[in-house]
């Protein structure tokens, strides 16, 4: 790991850090805060055209993640410098636009595999590094969507389940049946498998008893057309998956909102993985 920048924060040290990812094949950058006394870790997945900064910078979430012992890793969210024709404006997300899954279409099948580097590569190498091994895993929009379909699709990796407005139905809305044409192709069989709603509808019990966390602002302007999260509480409300779906009026889908509310997720999490 190449350390890019190291600074001091609430007792702990924010770095940002680039490697070279054999799942990806490009070399690719993330995010990592440690605080005093690191107990578990805490994975969070950004959303459309945000980088391992964003979330780091914006959240401020480095406080009260040091109070509670939480180690912070957030991962780009795409690949980058690929020079696949269009990639810079693919999706019309910004660069790249992940998806949090692995493509099996070209031109992206090369380069475009967040789910694997993720789970078989980044996460596993942060565990090493750290010494921690309980991990938690939330997002926001794309990461939300993210974040909820890999935790939902790889039972047991995470002890620990959260989203700010998440892409709840991606195979229903026009960000996702766009992404999913293009990195999947056309097989609908192949899009359900990365839908969380979908994916939770298949569950046989409740694989997060004790409790999933969404938070959604009503005023929002992707609610209607895009992020459906009413389909997730229906699905888990389908498998007796305890769910807490709190929607906010007045909030929308930036990072204000996300700042405001940060604080209950990161304790959502320490109580379920400390």
């Amino acid at each position: 790991m190449n350390l890019l920048s190291e600074h001091r924060a609430f007792g702990g040290t924010q770095r940002f850090l680039q490697h070279d990812s054999a799942e990806i094949g490009l070399p690719m950058r993330f995010a990592l805060y440690v605080p005093p006394a690191p107990k578990a870790l805490l994975v969070f997945l950004a959303g459309l055209t945000c980088t391992e900064e964003t979330f780091t910078i914006k959240a401020g979430a480095q406080r009260q993640a040091a109070e509670l012992g939480l180690a912070l890793l957030m991962p780009d969210t795409s690949p980058r410098g690929a020079n696949v024709p269009g990639e810079a404006d693919s999706w019309d997300f910004g660069v790249g636009a992940g998806f949090y899954l692995d493509a099996t279409q070209a031109p992206w099948a090369k380069h475009w595999r967040m789910q694997s580097y993720l789970l078989d590569e980044l996460i596993p190498l942060v565990q090493r590094e750290t010494g921690l091994t309980r991990t938690g895993l939330f997002g926001h929009s794309m990461g939300g969507h993210g974040a909820l379909t890999l935790a939902l699709r790889h039972p047991g990796r995470f002890q620990s389940l959260s989203a700010f407005a998440p892409i709840a139905a991606p195979m229903h809305c026009p960000w996702g049946r766009k992404a999913f044409a293009g990195y999947l192709g056309e097989d609908r069989a192949a899009w359900a498998a990365h839908d969380a709603s979908e994916l939770m509808r298949l569950q046989r019990s409740a694989p997060y008893p004790g409790g999933i966390l969404i938070d959604q602002g009503l005023a929002d302007k992707f609610l209607a057309e895009q992020l459906h999260p009413e389909a997730f509480e229906a699905a888990c409300a389908a498998v007796a998956q305890p769910l807490t779906l709190r929607r906010h009026a007045g909030y929308d889908h930036g990072y204000y909102f996300i700042a405001s509310f940060i604080d209950d997720h990161l304790r959502h999490h320490a109580e379920r993985l400390i």
